[in-house]
C-alpha cells in the first residue's frame, strides 16, 4: 500500500500544497493560482483539492499531513520581541496578539476544521519548523548525494538564516541567525524605502540595481553608511542590525524613514513615483551588500559541512544575481537551488520531512537532472477544456493537429516580431513561468522589451526580461558552462554578442539606457550586460524546446523571451479561459493553448477591456 504525504504552507503569503507517493512528487501548486488573487494567504484548499486529485486519491488515503512551521513557536518570538522592544509597540500588539491568540494559537484546530471539508479521518499532523521545511526543499530533490544546505529568508518562527548538511535521508542545522537580525529583513527594509511593496517587490529591487553607478560617489556613500550604521556584517556571514532605524520588530512598517533620511540624504520613495538616480544607486548599494553576505554565508555553510556542492532556499535565494555571481565563484563544484524557494515550496519540504525524518525512510537521488520534474507540477487542460473557453467567448482559432506544424507557425510568429502567448502541459510551481504559461518574444528585436512591459505586462518600464535558451546552446550565449533550468542564475552575456557603448553610458538615463540597443539580442540583454538564464533541455519539456529548436532553424538563434503569463497584480494564469481572458486585455498578438492558435485580430473584444487596462495601467 503507498504511502502519500500531504505538506501545506499557508496564513501568512504564498499559501501551497504539495503531495508525495512513496516519496515522489506527484503535484504542488501554490493557492493563488486558482483563487487569482496574488500571494493568496488563505488555507489552500483549491490547491489541496487539485493534488489529491492529481494523486488519484481520496482524504482519507493520506497517511500524513505536514505543516510547514511551528505557530506556538512564532507566537514565542512576537511576546518576546514586544516584551524586549517594550513600551514600543503599543499599537501593533493591541492589533496583532488578539488575532494570533484567536487564530494562530488554534491553528491546530484550525486545521482540523479545513480538513474535515474533504474527510473525516484524523491523519497524523506534523509540524517541522519553518527553516527546516525551507532546508528539507532544498535538499532532498537535489540532485546531490550530500550538500552543504543554506536557508535565508526573512523570518521563519525565530530563525532568519540556517546553515546545515544533508546527507541520505538526514539532515543537520549547524547554526542559526535568529529575529531580528536578518538580510531579508534588510533588503525588505530598502524594498520598502524604495516604494515597492514588501514580500513581493524584492524582485524590482534588484532589477533596479543595475541601473545605480557603482562608481559613483552616492552609490560608495551608501553602502559605507549601510555597513556603518544599519548593520554589523561579520566575517562568517552573521549579522547584527541597529534596530534604532527599523520598525518591523514592534511597528507597522519597515523603517523609521526619520533616521534614514538623516542618513542618507532622500526621503522614502512614494510608491508609483518617478524612479530618480539616486534610488538606484540606493539599489545597487543594499544588492552590493546581500551579495557579500550570502558569499559569506557560503563560505562558512562550505566550511562547516565540508562538501564540494551546495543547496538553498528561503526568499533571499530567489536573488538570482547573487545566485550568480556565487556561481560563477568556483567555491563549489555546484549549486542546486529549490524553483519555489520561497514560502510556498515550504509545503514541499515539510512533506518531504514527513517521508525522510518522520518515517525514516531511504533517499534515492536523482541526477537527470532532480526529481522536481521541472517544477512543471500544477494542472493540465486538455482539448475539451479548451473547447468550453471557446464556446464561452464565442473565440476564433485554427487548430493544428500536427505538432510540427503548430510549432513552425508559432515560431514564424515569433520571428515576425509578434507577441505569442504560450500554453501548454502542466503548469509550474514557484515563482517563475518556465515554458507552459509564458509569454514569449524575439529576443533579437530591439522593441520588445519596451513594448512588453508597457502593452503586455502593463509594468514598470525598466524591468528586465529573462531569455530561455536551448541547453545545448547555452555556452554560445552566456557565460555558463551548465544548464539553467529555474531562472535562478543572472549571469553575462557573452561579448562577441556585446554591441560597443556610447561615452557617458553610465551617465544616460534610466530609459536612454534602457532602450540602448547594447547587443543582438537586446530584448533580454540587461542595462549591464547581464540576464537570469533559463535553458530548456529535450528530456524534460519537449514542446518547448521543439519550439525554441524551430525558432533556430528560421533564425539561427536559440534563444528568445520568456516572461511570465500574467498581468501586473495577478498571478500566473492557470486555466484556458485564464490564458484567453489575459490574452484578450493585453495587446498580445498570438496565443497557443494546446494545439489551438488564436490571432488577436480574428477576435471579438471584451466589452470590459478599457476599465481592465485603465486598472492595470503603466507606470
Amino acid at each position: 500500500m503507498s504511502t502519500y504525504i500531504l505538506g501545506i504552507s499557508a496564513y501568512y503569503h504564498d499559501s501551497a500544497t504539495a503531495i508525495l507517493c512513496d516519496g515522489e512528487i506527484i503535484a504542488a501548486a501554490q493557492e493563488e493560482r486558482f483563487t487569482r488573487k496574488k500571494h493568496d494567504a488563505s488555507f489552500p484548499r483549491h490547491a489541496m483539492k487539485y493534488v489529491l486529485s492529481e494523486a488519484g486519491i481520496d482524504f482519507n488515503d493520506l497517511t500524513a499531513i505536514a505543516f510547514y512551521d511551528k505557530p506556538f513557536i512564532k507566537f514565542e518570538r512576537m511576546l518576546e520581541t514586544y516584551h524586549a522592544f517594550a513600551p514600543k509597540g503599543l499599537t501593533s500588539f493591541l492589533s496583532a496578539i488578539p488575532l494570533w491568540i484567536k487564530e494562530k494559537l488554534l491553528m491546530k484546530r484550525m486545521l482540523r476544521e479545513e480538513f474535515e471539508k474533504f474527510g473525516n479521518k484524523k491523519v497524523p499532523l506534523l509540524f517541522p519548523e519553518h527553516h527546516l521545511s525551507h532546508a528539507a526543499s532544498a535538499f532532498y530533490p537535489s540532485p546531490f548525494p550530500e550538500a552543504a544546505i543554506l536557508t535565508i529568508d526573512g523570518v521563519g518562527e525565530w530563525a532568519t538564516t540556517t546553515i546545515g548538511y544533508g546527507r541520505e535521508n538526514n539532515i543537520e542545522i549547524f547554526e542559526e541567525l535568529h529575529f531580528p537580525h536578518s538580510i531579508g529583513l534588510l533588503y525588505s527594509a530598502f524594498t520598502y524605502y524604495t516604494g515597492f511593496m514588501v514580500n513581493s517587490g524584492e524582485y524590482k529591487l534588484m532589477g533596479l540595481a543595475p541601473y545605480g553607478n557603482p562608481s559613483s560617489p552616492q552609490t560608495i556613500l551608501f553602502k559605507e553608511k549601510i555597513l556603518a550604521e544599519l548593520v554589523d556584517v561579520r566575517d562568517d556571514g552573521s549579522m547584527v542590525l541597529n534596530m534604532n532605524y527599523f520598525q518591523f520588530a514592534t511597528g507597522l512598517k519597515m523603517t523609521n524613514n526619520k533616521k534614514w533620511l538623516n542618513l542618507f540624504g532622500i526621503p522614502a520613495r512614494s510608491p508609483e513615483s518617478a524612479v530618480t538616480q539616486e534610488y538606484m544607486n540606493m539599489a545597487l548599494a543594499i544588492q552590493q551588500v546581500l551579495e557579500d553576505v550570502v558569499f559569506k554565508l557560503a563560505v562558512t555553510a562550505k566550511r562547516l559541512a565540508n562538501s564540494d556542492y551546495l543547496v538553498m532556499a528561503g526568499g533571499v535565494a530567489l536573488n538570482s544575481v547573487a545566485n550568480g555571481k556565487l556561481l560563477k565563484s568556483g567555491l563549489f563544484k555546484d549549486i542546486w537551488i529549490q524553483p519555489a524557494a520561497g514560502d510556498a515550496g515550504g509545503a514541499l519540504g515539510a512533506a518531504f520531512l514527513g517521508w525522510y525524518l518522520w518515517q525514516g525512510n531511504k533517499r534515492t537521488v536523482d541526477t537527470s537532472p532532480d526529481s522536481m520534474k521541472g517544477a512543471f507540477l500544477g494542472p493540465e487542460y486538455y482539448d475539451n477544456h479548451i473547447h468550453n473557453t471557446i464556446r464561452k467567448y464565442n473565440a476564433k482559432s485554427d487548430y493544428y493537429g500536427n505538432f510540427d506544424e503548430l510549432i513552425a507557425v508559432a515560431a514564424s510568429k515569433l520571428a515576425e516580431g509578434n507577441v505569442v502567448g504560450w500554453f501548454q502541459g502542466r503548469m509550474e510551481y514557484g515563482p517563475r513561468a518556465l515554458g507552459n504559461r509564458s509569454i514569449l518574444g524575439d529576443a533579437r528585436n530591439p522593441e520588445m522589451q519596451k513594448r512588453m512591459n508597457l502593452k503586455i505586462k502593463f509594468r514598470e518600464g525598466f524591468r528586465p526580461f529573462a531569455p530561455t535558451v536551448l541547453e545545448e546552446d547555452i555556452g554560445e550565449y552566456f557565460e555558463l558552462d551548465r544548464p539553467s533550468p529555474y531562472m535562478l542564475h543572472v549571469i553575462p552575456v557573452r561579448e562577441k554578442h556585446i554591441k560597443p557603448l556610447p561615452e557617458g553610458y553610465q551617465d544616460m538615463a534610466l530609459y536612454d539606457r534602457l532602450y540602448y540597443s547594447r547587443s543582438d539580442i537586446p530584448a533580454i540583454t540587461h542595462v549591464d550586460f547581464s540576464a537570469r538564464i533559463q535553458s530548456v533541455g529535450k528530456k524534460t519539456n519537449f514542446k518547448y524546446w521543439a519550439l525554441i529548436n524551430e525558432f533556430k532553424n528560421q533564425t539561427g538563434y536559440s534563444i528568445i523571451v520568456n516572461t511570465s503569463f500574467n498581468v501586473r497584480g495577478e498571478p500566473i494564469v492557470c486555466t484556458p479561459e485564464d490564458a484567453y481572458r489575459c490574452f484578450m486585455r493585453t495587446e498580445m498578438d498570438y496565443l497557443v493553448l494546446g494545439n489551438y492558435v488564436f490571432e488577436k485580430s480574428a477576435q471579438e473584444p471584451f466589452a470590459s477591456d478599457v476599465d481592465w487596462k485603465e486598472e492595470f495601467k503603466p507606470d
